[in-house]
């Protein structure tokens, strides 16, 4: 088949884990015998439609306002925009016979206009990868308040999103309970999250390590990489990070960007935390490079969450066989898998104490960390590999 698939953020140069996801797909994909196309928006090119090729996968980047790392408002006025400056850019080069499918990814919601149009063209079906009930969380969280005119707002590009899929793929069971409760009448099913199985096995000989580089050589390496924001709650991290201040060698290291940066940083000054760091995002391959020197792959979910999110930071732990510790929203789903198959120790957010003791039990036993670590990377194998992934939007799109 020929397939578009459709996100807001791709490689080389994002540093997100939707992004590395996606391109996973995308290569996957592609050794099963399809013609990919990906579609995205850059805000670093002069032309409306640039196009090139990563990794034998074809990219079509097409000129829109940056909705990374900016203001709300900013944001939101550019993501609404996607699906005009996208079919803007790409209509003169698709045709009746250019795509046989399409694979779109949320966040953004705003990408039903886009896929409309190209279903209409190409009369084909389409896939929906929700990872993120937007703009649930944000209710959930405060941030946005239910009834208001913003809400009216996303949800109607929320609902024109859904309304294109054939098949939407939510990330866990209790998510897709959650969606089916409040939407009716969509073809939905589970779809993990997915990661391909290959460890990182050497390293470029100019690479310093980030053991060298913060001076850390001797410790246990607790380590969260990915967004920082009001979704994953890292307070609650920071607090962990204080109550392991009475263990020499334990040390934890951030890097990430997102709306709680400032905060974790002005946590660790005013707590004067000694085993603690932070950096800024890191490309793809840094941030692979750094998870093969770690201890122990960190999360947290925020507590308000009524979605049952399932990070796709924790892949990348499990590729490494990490275990995995952290925290995630009453009724995650995401706890019982991960204990149940013992690849980890979660617990409920607010449990500082059973966090705590995690946290040690995985600093003291190696032979612990070894074992979690182990069983980690199996579960990735029979659960959540990208070949299970590309097989499964094969099938919803009818192939």
């Amino acid at each position: 088949m020929k397939l578009a698939l459709i996100i807001d953020d791709y490689l080389p140069h994002s540093t997100r884990v939707g992004a590395k996801m996606f391109h996973e797909l995308a290569l996957e994909l592609y050794s099963r015998g399809h013609k990919i196309t990906v579609i995205t928006p850059s805000y670093q090119q002069d032309n409306e439609l640039y196009i090139e090729k990563i990794d034998g996968i074809t990219v079509w980047r097409f000129k829109n306002g940056q909705i990374k790392n900016v203001g709300k408002i900013r944001r939101a006025i550019n993501e609404t925009l996607l699906s005009f400056k996208a079919w803007r850019a790409i209509n003169s080069s698709v045709m009746s016979d250019s795509f046989d499918g399409i694979v779109y990814y949320s966040p953004s919601i705003f990408w039903g206009g886009i896929v409309k149009k190209i279903k209409k063209r190409c009369n084909c079906p389409s896939y929906l990868v929700l990872r993120d009930l937007f703009p649930q969380w944000v209710i959930d969280a405060g941030i946005i308040k239910q009834g208001s005119l913003i809400e009216k707002y996303f949800r109607f590009f929320e609902r024109q999103s859904y309304k294109q899929a054939n098949k939407i793929g939510l990330m866990s069971e209790n998510n897709l309970e959650l969606f089916c409760s409040i939407n009716k009448n969509y073809s939905c099913e589970v779809l993990h999250n997915w990661a391909s199985v290959n460890h990182v096995s050497s390293r470029d000989d100019d690479y310093v390590s980030i053991r060298n580089k913060l001076n850390i050589q001797d410790k246990i390496i607790f380590f969260y990489g990915g967004n920082i924001g009001h979704a994953q709650d890292m307070a609650n991290l920071m607090r962990l990070v204080k109550r392991m201040q009475v263990y020499e060698n334990a040390h934890f290291l951030f890097i990430g960007q997102g709306d709680e940066v400032t905060l974790i940083n002005q946590l660790a000054k005013k707590w004067n935390l000694s085993n603690y760091s932070y950096l800024p995002s890191v490309d793809q391959n840094e941030f692979k490079r750094i998870l093969s020197e770690i201890d122990v792959g960190l999360f947290s979910l925020s507590v308000h969450h009524s979605a049952h999110n399932f990070p796709g930071k924790l892949l990348g732990y499990m590729v490494e066989s990490l275990p995995i510790l952290g925290s995630v929203n009453a009724g995650n789903d995401l706890l019982n898998i991960i204990n149940n198959h013992n690849a980890g120790l979660i617990h409920i957010n607010g449990e500082d104490e059973l966090l705590f003791s995690s946290a040690s039990k995985l600093y003291r036993d190696n032979s612990l960390r070894s074992e979690l670590g182990c069983n980690a990377k199996k579960l990735l194998i029979e659960q959540f590999s990208v070949n299970s992934a590309a097989q499964q939007i094969e099938r919803g799109l009818g192939n």
